[in-house]
């Protein structure tokens, strides 16, 4: 990807496939070997992060660093989970990417605030 229209096309699409409820729609903006890391932790394939994020993520703005391009989000979503609290849940973070050569996602290190997360899940 070698312009911002570009890249901002693939951020906005990237963030409506994290909206569909459609782990497979994430993974294919993914490199065939792609993977995705959380605050640090071990990197997994995409799609056992994206089916447990599966929510209204919202594309904000891309940022072009010294090590990759900055994804940043603001992810809603209301606590339904098995034990689920029905609290609402509003947290913005962004995902750090290196492009490959054929314009997917080789590698993704996410972060957000967990610790805020929590609290909002806990309400």
């Amino acid at each position: 990807m070698d312009d911002d229209a570009e890249l901002t096309k693939f951020a906005q699409l990237y963030a409506e496939a994290w909206c569909s409820q459609d782990p497979e729609k994430v993974a294919a903006f993914y490199a065939k070997n792609g993977s995705i890391s959380v605050n640090s932790g071990p990197p997994v394939p995409i799609g056992e992060v994206a089916h447990g994020f599966m929510r209204v993520v919202k594309f904000d703005k891309l940022k072009n660093t010294p090590g990759g391009i900055e994804f940043h989000w603001t992810f809603t979503g209301t606590n339904t989970g098995p034990s689920g609290t029905g609290n609402p849940v509003r947290i913005n973070g962004y995902e750090l990417w290196k492009i490959d050569k054929d314009g997917l996602i080789g590698e993704s290190k996410g972060h957000f605030d967990a610790a805020d997360y929590e609290r909002q899940l806990r309400g």
